[in-house]
């Protein structure tokens, strides 16, 4: 079946030619009341929430573990993470395991790989129905319900239905695909938006001999002299880093992970850029490391182990919801009655430009902040029914999301639109229609406080 030449629009904006795909039967799944696209902190806490809660549950991950930034992206470093629920799960799930580094009940250090374990195992008990290595390619509607999406893996393309479907894709791909209406970075012509970082991890001869370059080095809350010693010791190995506090941090024993790099401008949704990007970001983490191991002394060995197969981004889609989270939240501290999270990390926003980078690496929009709540209302989507999300592609502003991305927010937020997805699909019900009192105890019963 031949195509008829046309042309469409790229993501850079460019015409390229189009090939009309012909229309076939995809083999269609019914099976689920819940599927959460998107297995990362989000992703894994909705679907825990949900089949916890008694839903039948899917799960869509397109790397090859759950975890995402986690353990896919090399993070092993977490923020505002003193919430309930599934945080002090995990917390005390890694602890038994001895696995973490603790500096405060907030923040702490983690291996990956014991990350990765963890979560798969806490997904498998619950019963959730979990696919790697397959992706949301597609969503229709009937009317502004939302009721199929169509994957990609190794298996081709497959159809699935169900009541009630939940973005934790980060960029808000399955949003998007849906006919929600989106923001992204500052929203000005130039495309503005936060950097993006790949992680990896180093093996070090004696971690104990580069402590003073170690942020949080065994539980110590110290950051930012150790940014300082570490940014000398490129230096004084001939670099410059693209990301101006090269950071350090302890994930077990002699290895580390290694944070160094910004890879500005570049838009999530755009294949081409994350490539290019995560390519020249890989060259630099393996220059810079290969110039520190030529000091010699403590320095010498220093070796790449791994490098993350997930460009970190921190800024993706921010999908319109029935509330949005926007800067004067922030100041005026905003309480909500159905509040699903208290986010107490400060706004975060890293330079876009390398020229920006050199004079004001990371900013905290001259704001004095107060910790703020996240209403279930800017989890569920205004433009379609039968969607909620949960992590980066919640309903917010540039500023407000510049503080609540953090991972632990993510999970808290997890919950919240599992438990709701949940209660909507067993009742038959939108997410909107469920009472709160509904969803707050839903979440009492999973751990977490009213």
């Amino acid at each position: 079946m031949s195509a008829t030449p046309d042309t469409a629009t790229a993501p850079t904006g460019s015409a390229v030619a189009a090939f009309h795909e012909p229309a076939r039967a995809l083999p269609l799944d019914r099976t689920a009341e819940v599927i959460v696209c998107g297995g990362g902190p989000a992703g894994i806490a909705a679907a825990l929430a949900a089949a916890r809660s008694g839903a039948r549950t899917r799960l869509f991950e397109w790397h090859g573990s759950l975890g995402g930034v986690w353990t896919s992206g090399l993070l092993t470093w977490i923020f505002d993470f003193d919430q309930p629920g599934l945080c002090r799960e995990l917390a005390r799930r890694l602890d038994q395991c001895s696995v973490r580094a603790v500096v405060r009940p907030s923040m702490f250090t983690y291996h990956p790989e014991d990350m990765r374990r963890l979560l798969e195992d806490l997904c498998e008990s619950a019963g959730v129905q979990t696919l790697l290595h397959t992706r949301a390619v597609a969503a229709y509607r009937e009317g502004r319900r939302l009721t199929t999406v169509v994957t990609e893996s190794a298996s081709g393309r497959q159809a699935w239905q169900a009541p009630v479907f939940i973005d934790c894709t980060g960029d808000g791909d399955l949003g998007a695909a849906a006919g929600c209406g989106w923001e992204f970075g500052r929203g000005d012509a130039e495309g503005t938006c936060q950097p993006m970082t790949l992680n990896a991890l180093v093996v070090v001869k004696d971690a104990a001999a580069l402590a003073d370059c170690i942020s949080f080095y065994r539980g110590r809350d110290l950051h930012r002299p150790a940014v300082a010693n570490f940014q000398r010791e490129i230096q004084r190995a001939g670099c410059e880093t693209s990301y101006g506090h090269p950071t350090l941090f302890q994930a077990r024993d002699n290895l580390l992970t290694f944070m160094i790099n910004h890879e500005y401008g570049v838009r999530p949704f755009d294949a081409a850029q994350v490539s290019a990007a995560s390519i020249r970001a890989r060259a630099e983490v393996h220059r810079v490391a290969a110039a520190l191991r030529g000091l010699g002394g403590r320095w010498e060995g220093f070796q790449v182990a791994a490098t993350a197969e997930q460009i970190g981004v921190r800024d993706g889609r921010r999908l319109h919801g029935l509330y949005t989270v926007v800067r004067d939240d922030l100041v005026a501290g905003m309480r909500h009655p159905d509040a699903v999270a208290r986010v107490t990390f400060p706004v975060d926003i890293h330079a876009a430009t390398l020229e920006k980078n050199r004079t004001e690496t990371i900013s905290h929009g001259n704001l004095r902040t107060q910790p703020y709540d996240i209403p279930l209302r800017a989890l569920i989507a205004r433009d379609v029914d039968g969607l909620l999300m949960a992590g980066r592609c919640i309903s917010g502003d540039f500023i407000a999301h510049a503080s609540y991305r953090v991972t632990g927010n993510a999970v808290a937020m997890g919950e919240a639109a599992g438990a709701t997805a949940a209660l909507a699909a067993r009742q038959g019900r939108l997410p909107q229609e469920v009472p709160w009192d509904e969803v707050a105890s839903a979440l009492r019963n999973l751990g977490r406080a009213g």
